[in-house]
């Protein structure tokens, strides 16, 4: 393993001729970083490679580092690799790193998705020898609808809730996922959305990078003791049986994910309503991605990587794993 182009390090995943890592979960002096998520950039790395689309956000969340932006497809040289940073359809600026040395080419996708999706650019097929692929949703029985139509289902769910004199809350990950929902319910309604804080924040980056949002409100600036019933509000997770929570006096709640495919992960998480919603490639989307890079070696990390490894190595293609720190936000 001593030649290959990208290791697995106890700092992350590094590249010995261009003395890098990517998504390092440990300090490091030069980090090239796919995304915002917080189990792919952390703080205390020395220089942070990025790509300028997904600078706001990565300010937004470490706050100020010596960053190094980088356009989507513009190669830059870190050693003796050739680097460059192309769109992976996850959120807004989010990045595949395509690391080249001496011929040899190596993709690492971070999280990516093929759906299309109005808030961040969309996924670039780049022709490796070698793919280092996300597992999140490894299984067959994932498998994503149109999103639109599940857009469409919000809103009915919300004129449902307000015909109950009820509050719709659909809980949804502050980055990534709730601008996603703001920007699929704009086909459907114009009724403004009532946001958490922690939400607010994060629609206000996107918005400063021109990526159109339906109108929000915060929570916050509500009247005390008013009636929420027929309001659609987002919030994060951690909101959940939170003293926040309590201003709704009548309210179903709902949770946008990938993982509501179960239908037993709603009714374990007690949410009303489950809506399929996912920020990374569902299994089909995973096979298709693999196959268009023309990998003759995938290397899967952070999810369900059994299944991947069976099923490629069942078609000739090598299929080895990586046990990473990255998690799966969605």
């Amino acid at each position: 393993m001593t030649g290959d182009l990208v290791q697995l390090r106890p700092e992350g995943l590094y590249c010995p001729a261009g003395d890098f890592h990517i998504d390092p979960w440990r300090p490091v002096a030069r980090a090239v970083i796919t995304h915002g998520h917080a189990d792919h950039s952390r703080t205390g790395m020395g220089r942070y490679h990025c790509t300028r689309a997904g600078l706001p956000i990565l300010q937004w969340r470490l706050g100020e580092q010596d960053y190094q932006p980088h356009e989507y497809g513009e190669a830059f040289e870190l050693g003796a690799a050739r680097v460059s940073l192309h769109s992976a359809g996850h959120v807004l600026g989010s990045a595949q790193v395509r690391i080249e040395v001496d011929g040899e080419v190596w993709v690492a996708s971070g999280d990516y998705k093929r759906q299309p999706d109005p808030s961040c650019a969309p996924f670039e097929v780049v022709a490796c020898d070698t793919f280092i692929t996300e597992a999140t949703f490894g299984l067959p029985i994932y498998r994503w609808p149109h999103t639109p139509d599940v857009a469409r289902d919000i809103v009915d769910w919300r004129d449902e809730c307000a015909g109950n004199g009820e509050a719709a809350v659909l809980f949804c990950y502050a980055l990534g996922k709730a601008q996603r929902v703001l920007a699929e319910l704009m086909a459907f309604t114009d009724k403004p959305v009532l946001v958490h804080g922690a939400i607010a924040a994060g629609v206000e980056v996107y918005r400063q990078s021109g990526i159109a949002l339906l109108d929000t409100q915060p929570v916050s600036d509500t009247a005390k003791g008013a009636d929420f019933a027929g309001q659609l509000i987002l919030a994060p997770p951690s909101a959940a049986g939170s003293a926040w929570m309590r201003r709704f006096r009548r309210a179903q709640t709902g949770f946008a994910s990938g993982w509501m495919r179960i239908r037993g992960n709603r009714r374990r998480r007690n949410y009303d309503r489950g809506f399929v919603i996912s920020d990374h490639a569902d299994w089909p989307d995973l096979m298709r991605t693999i196959r268009e890079t023309g990998a003759t070696r995938v290397i899967a990390t952070h999810g369900n990587t059994d299944a991947i490894v069976r099923a490629l190595n069942e078609d000739g293609i090598i299929t080895e794993t990586f046990s990473t720190d990255f998690g799966g936000e969605d």
